[in-house]
């Protein structure tokens, strides 16, 4: 700071008696003891801060902002006054200028470890992941003293992890309860993947420290990363009672309730963050999503375009209009876009996303070469930052055929989970699966849920537990009938958070869940499985016109789209071959051509009665995450079977790559499964 009179030693014992009282919750006995300070010596600003801090406290915030600025604008090198104004703003809701004090502040004092805890916290409550991330590493290098331990922290802030390992392992052998260490390591551990140890550590900093907020956000975080959104929403629960105005704990609970389907109450708190935040994209962008899951596709797409017209730049929120599938764009929106794209500035992932949301709409106008071209180059982006390998998942579908075979099966009957609650919709995405779980959750004895990632997880804990690097099936075979019921009351468990109705089925309408129906069928035999398939041109041009939020990396080039497809077609049909009857399968074209017949085949298959509420899918209002949110809340259409048809000149790939599959559908080439064993 400078330009500020160096204080004689008594005025020192006098300000801090000040601080001291202050901080004893005596705000106006200390706001008396600065006046008087200021009184004495006119200028010293210490003590004009603590008099607006004990002005704040007192109720009278008016005052105290005017103060904060005024000594902000005389000491252009001093954060601190600044953070207290940041904290007064976010006290009064205005979210948007919190953030640009604390900004202001850092930029100034970058040493303020308080400044960028509480810049992090906004900057999480946006929607901004980085950015808090970031904020939330300087914290961690500014607010520590012991020296190791900043060097531990600016390793950790600049990305050099084993470094960083190395010194917060000698620092907490010397000082095993120092909970910023124990966060410290947790932070580490998360971001290489050790997910466990990070849980382990992050509990132990809270148990050292109950009131260490940000170890629980973290857990928080981590928990809902896990896919556990109870144990997430319980963490946030604690932390909301200690400060419920705490940014980045609301955000996340938002996020967190839509994740398990509670979107009403998600979207109350991005409403109340958006009064504090309006001027923050990410956030309308949130809203949006929630509102698109509830039917709400107006205000959806008004959240959307508020988004837009905040940060033009914003891909994924051009990307989020164009997935409702049923908006057009404007011409004055096909240019905004195009002028966007000449940009240089503009992230890949960001670019991807214009170039999907611009195909879309020249889709829509008919003009099909330059919407390929666009599809292309968005997907030559995103396989940039995806990359795949097809002779994994072919690996992956020749280990299945390997398991699953007669003798294995029969010496397995009647292991798992009895529980015949769940009803598995499986395929490829874009297939119609969320079609067929509309006609299903339409039934008044069945749930519809969401894609659940539960199967997925649990093959991803036994691929760790096989420890090889490989697949799980190996150590699928060793495993008891009690551990395999086991692992069905473990599914049972964990998706039981997303049944709210009370209704005896529910469905898991994961697509990728077919590399796992031997999995699925070995915890629980008596869960039903409904494959749903469509001509392989369609299906796999549609995947190809879509911008996946995760996963699907076999999603971004015709030739490995193809490959898939065939891969998928194989495994399904070995299942058919070894397990006669146990999947049922639905061919999207014949359920659009016939659909009260392919409904009722449905329905006899899951030991459902008809009822003709199935027939009238369209009326029923769940929540609906998936891309086709907006379909199937519409009667059956037939325009859409054949629409690939118009991109048929650029095929040539997926055509290649289907080879005989593409030939027989919707029949399997005879001897198709036996090339996998």
């Amino acid at each position: 700071m400078k330009n500020v009179a160096e204080a004689s030693a008594p005025l020192s014992d006098v300000y801090a008696h000040a601080v001291r009282l202050l901080e004893n919750g005596r705000a106006d006995l200390a706001a008396a003891q600065a006046r008087e300070i200021l009184r004495a010596v006119c200028t010293h600003p210490p003590s004009e801060l603590l008099l607006a801090q004990a002005e704040a406290a007192s109720g009278d915030e008016a005052s105290a902002v005017l103060r904060l600025r005024r000594l902000a604008a005389a000491h252009v090198d001093w954060g601190a006054p600044l953070l207290e104004l940041g904290r007064i703003q976010a006290r009064q809701g205005d979210g948007t200028g919190a953030i640009a004090s604390l900004r202001t502040a850092v930029a100034r004092t970058p040493g303020l470890p308080q400044a960028w805890l509480a810049l992090g916290d906004h900057l999480a409550a946006t929607g901004d992941e980085a950015g808090a991330q970031q904020a939330y590493a300087e914290h961690v290098r500014h607010a520590t003293t012991d020296p190791r331990l900043m060097t531990a922290a600016a390793a950790l802030a600049d990305g050099q992890l084993p470094e960083a390992e190395r010194l917060l392992r000698r620092h907490l052998h010397a000082a095993p309860t120092d909970v910023a260490a124990i966060r410290m390591m947790a932070e580490l551990a998360a971001r290489i993947g050790r997910h466990e140890d990070a849980e382990r550590l992050l509990r132990r900093a809270i148990a050292l420290a109950p009131r260490f907020l940000a170890a629980r956000l973290n857990l928080a975080t981590l928990l809902h990363r896990l896919n556990r959104p109870e144990e997430a929403l319980a963490e946030l629960d604690v932390l909301l009672a200690a400060d419920s105005r705490h940014p980045g704990g609301r955000n996340l609970k938002a996020v967190v309730l839509s994740r398990i389907g509670d979107c009403a109450p998600a979207i109350e708190i991005y409403e109340q963050l958006l009064r504090e935040y309006p001027e923050h994209g990410r956030i309308w962008l949130s809203l949006g999503h929630a509102l698109k899951t509830e039917g709400e596709r107006e205000r959806a797409i008004a959240a959307y375009r508020r988004s837009i017209a905040l940060e033009p730049g914003f891909g994924e929120a051009w990307w989020s209009l164009a997935n409702l599938k049923t908006f057009r764009f404007a011409a004055d929106d096909i240019a905004a876009m195009r002028t966007q794209l000449q940009r240089g500035d503009i992230e890949n992932d960001q670019r991807a996303q214009f170039e999907f949301a611009l195909a879309k709409a020249l889709e829509d106008c008919g003009d099909h070469a330059a919407s390929f071209a666009h599809y292309e180059s968005g997907n030559a982006l995103r396989r940039r930052s995806l990359p795949y390998r097809p002779a994994d998942a072919t690996a992956r579908v020749r280990r299945a055929v390997r398991l699953l075979q007669p003798g294995f099966l029969r010496e397995r009957a009647g292991a798992g989970h009895p529980a015949p609650d769940p009803i598995f919709v499986i395929g490829l995405p874009r297939a119609g699966s969320t079609l067929v779980e509309q006609i299903l959750s339409s039934h008044p004895q069945v749930e519809g849920t969401m894609e659940l990632p539960e199967i997925i997880g649990l093959s991803n804990r036994l691929r760790r537990e096989a420890g090889d690097g490989g697949g799980y099936h190996e150590l699928l075979a060793t495993l008891t009938p009690g551990e395999l019921r086991d692992l069905g009351q473990t599914y049972l468990d964990r998706t039981r958070v997303h049944r709210k109705l009370g209704r005896p089925f529910f469905i898991d309408k994961m697509p990728n869940n077919f590399l796992h129906v031997g999995l699925i069928h070995l915890i629980l035999p008596n869960a039903r499985i409904v494959d749903v398939r469509r001509h392989p041109l369609a299906c796999c041009f549609s995947g190809f016109k879509q911008y996946f939020a995760r996963g699907q990396a076999f999603s971004y080039g015709l030739a490995d789209l193809g490959t898939y497809y065939r891969d998928y077609v194989a495994l399904m049909a070995h299942v058919d071959d070894v397990l006669p009857g146990r999947v049922h399968r639905v061919i999207y074209e014949e359920l659009v051509a016939d659909t009260e017949a392919e409904v009722r085949r449905l329905l006899a298959h899951c030991g459902l009665s008809f009822d003709p509420a199935c027939l009238r899918f369209f009326e029923n209002d769940r929540p609906v995450r998936t891309a086709s949110s907006e379909q199937v809340r519409q009667p059956i259409y037939r325009d859409g079977v054949d629409h690939w048809r118009h991109f048929e000149p650029w095929l040539g790939p997926l055509k290649a790559a289907l080879g005989d599959v593409l030939d027989h559908y919707p029949d399997v080439p005879k001897g198709i499964a036996a090339g996998y064993r």
